[in-house]
């Protein structure tokens, strides 16, 4: 009986784990492609973080240790968008968040807005989450409101 209620749960966990099977993780090469196909200019950090700074800000720029506000759209490279908060935003610490917004949040100064394009590896990897693919380039519009 415990055998039996082992292999259930194990294809159980198995199956909730699973990903889309007909996703094929993204590379540095489709980042390239979605940036030239959107007319879009971006920097690349030594990370692999490609960036756009529509307007910097001119308040407290924050540290990978800030709590800060944001207001942001998240979205697949197709355009499906998985998140957005308020406009408001949403308060949280950039030590507690995935490496993208921990790196490219303090791009930005209060005020500031643009766009991260995040890689995989920076992002949620290759197994992915609620909504977002193993393998997922994820893009965000942010626009930082305030270091806490």
């Amino acid at each position: 009986m415990k055998k039996i209620i082992f292999l259930l749960s194990l294809i159980f966990i198995l199956c909730a784990c699973s990903s889309d099977s007909d996703f094929e993780p993204q590379t540095a090469a489709d980042i390239t492609t979605y940036l030239s196909e959107n007319n879009l200019q971006a920097k690349k950090t030594n990370n692999g973080l490609y960036y756009i700074i529509e307007q910097e800000g001119s308040g407290k720029r924050p540290t990978s240790n800030s709590t800060v506000t944001v207001a942001y759209k998240g979205y697949l490279l197709d355009g499906t968008v998985f998140d957005e908060s308020s406009a408001s935003g949403v308060t949280f610490p950039l030590n507690a968040v995935i490496p993208g917004w921990t790196l490219g949040i303090p791009l930005f100064k209060e005020g500031g807005f643009g766009t991260l394009i995040i890689p995989s590896n920076l992002g949620y990897g290759n197994n992915g989450t609620r909504g977002i693919p193993g393998g997922a380039v994820l893009v965000f519009e942010v626009k930082l409101l305030k270091v806490n």
